[in-house]
């Protein structure tokens, strides 16, 4: 195939970028080469010449196969695990190999990382045969949940002589996640639950008796052992039994974002708290078999498949889990003022059991929240107030005139509203709110009345 315009364009450039590429020594080489093909031509001395013409050849010699051979190299990265939580390590391998074949000289290897991960990781390579490999690794971490890029990875080569030294820079990247902290909390029976999967299992039985009289028609990918043959010669189409199906317990969590609700930053601020309260309590959920959704103060719910926005029966737990924990890496402040949009969200009567995770309330907002309660089978409220999670341990303890108030009109609604001091631990929250529901239910059935 015949060079154009553009190749000969391509062998400028490649020529000047080998050219730029000489070290000191490489470009001293060169120098001395050249200034000895001057005498040896000046003086009529045959030998110097050959001496000049060796000096000058061998770097250029050096850039030229350094060039063409850093193109004969490959790279990747592979990260072990691509989603850790807060404050976990996670390790990155990288791979080069050697696919030309002649033996490189020296690699050294630079990943660009962001610096909220640690410093940029350098390594030095052999010589690598022709046809090797070479792995390396290090490790990152991060108090800080989020999406970091990793990449790209650039490769300096060196020629055995010292010569030449150019730099190649891989296109690729890669991402790691870094989620909120997850904290393992306790088996509790909580107000609301019983209506799935789990302790509380419930099934919705056959609207039929033995012979099925109301069957339904046969859908693809039901199992022929459910063919009813006699109701399928009858009506001429194939009608399979409606046999009792399971029914998966709801659970949604709520989780205030609100950018009014809290004060502070930082990995130890309220907000980051509430994050990893709801990602603990989504993954404990659903480690228990519910049906488990996220729902934010501004209505968007996750994992959303579906009309009612919870995960589908096709959809593996695993599956939900981890779309979820992405949403909460990068989740932030909402510019939104109430929770207006989040009750909308919960249409339905039958929602199962609410788990929220609440900033600072107003009235009107505690007022919401009360009717959210109307539209659940059990609700559990985590309370957090940013003014003293924004004071000194030393200080004096504020008011707590308001937020008093606001845990009283939850639970007068039938919530189960717990307040979150400063650096809570979750487990013993989650078993509190426990031991509230079933003094309240016990005071309930006392009074002749049960907790709703």
């Amino acid at each position: 195939m015949s060079g154009g315009p553009g190749d000969a364009e391509d062998e400028k450039g490649g020529l000047r970028t080998a050219l730029a590429g000489l070290t000191t020594r490489g470009r001293s080489f060169l120098a001395a080469g050249i200034a000895a093909v001057i005498c040896a031509y000046v003086l009529g001395q045959s030998d110097l010449l050959r001496v000049g013409l060796l000096l000058a050849a061998l770097p250029l010699v050096c850039a030229s196969v350094l060039y063409r051979t850093r193109y004969r190299v490959a790279g990747s990265r592979r990260l072990s695990p691509g989603r850790v939580p807060a404050g976990s390590e996670a390790r990155v391998h990288l791979r080069m190999d050697n696919v030309s074949r002649l033996p490189t000289g020296l690699l050294m290897l630079q990943d660009r990382v962001p610096y909220v991960l640690g410093p940029r990781p350098r390594f030095v390579l052999d010589r690598v045969e022709a046809g090797g490999r070479r792995e390396v690794s290090y490790r990152v971490r991060s108090d800080l949940r989020g999406r970091y890029p990793l990449g790209p990875l650039q490769l300096r080569l060196t020629d055995p002589f010292g010569m030449c030294e150019l730099t190649r820079s891989f296109s690729t990247y890669d991402t790691l996640t870094v989620i909120p902290r997850v904290e393992p909390l306790p088996p509790v029976r909580l107000t609301g639950e019983a209506k799935g999967y789990g302790e509380g299992r419930q099934r919705s039985l056959a609207l039929a008796g033995e012979d099925d009289i109301i069957p339904r028609g046969y859908r693809y990918g039901d199992d022929l052992r459910r063919v009813h043959w006699r109701l399928t010669a009858r009506y001429g189409e194939l009608m399979v039994r409606r046999e009792e199906q399971p029914q998966r317990s709801r659970c949604t969590v709520l989780l205030d974002t609100r950018g009014i609700a809290y004060q502070g930053a930082g990995p130890d601020s309220a907000f980051e708290w509430a994050v990893s309260g709801t990602a603990s309590s989504l993954v404990h959920m659903l480690e228990r078999g519910f049906s488990v959704r996220l729902l934010t103060d501004d209505g968007s719910s996750v994992p959303g498949e579906g009309s009612d926005g919870f995960a589908g029966a096709s959809q593996q737990s695993a599956d939900a889990a981890g779309l979820m924990m992405d949403t909460l890496a990068v989740i932030d402040h909402s510019d939104g003022t109430g929770l207006s949009r989040a009750y909308d969200v919960l249409r339905s009567g039958n929602e199962g059991l609410l788990i929220a995770f609440l900033g600072d309330l107003d009235e009107e907002q505690a007022t919401v929240l009360a009717k959210m309660r109307q539209r659940s089978g059990g609700a559990v409220a985590f309370l957090l107030d940013s003014d003293a999670w924004v004071r000194e341990p030393t200080d004096v303890p504020g008011p707590l005139g308001r937020s008093e108030d606001r845990l009283r009109m939850l639970r007068e609604a039938g919530w189960t509203a717990v307040t979150v001091p400063r650096g809570a631990d979750l487990a013993g929250l989650w078993q509190l709110a426990d031991r509230q529901r079933t003094d309240a239910a016990s005071t309930g059935s006392t009074a002749g009345g049960g907790v709703r």
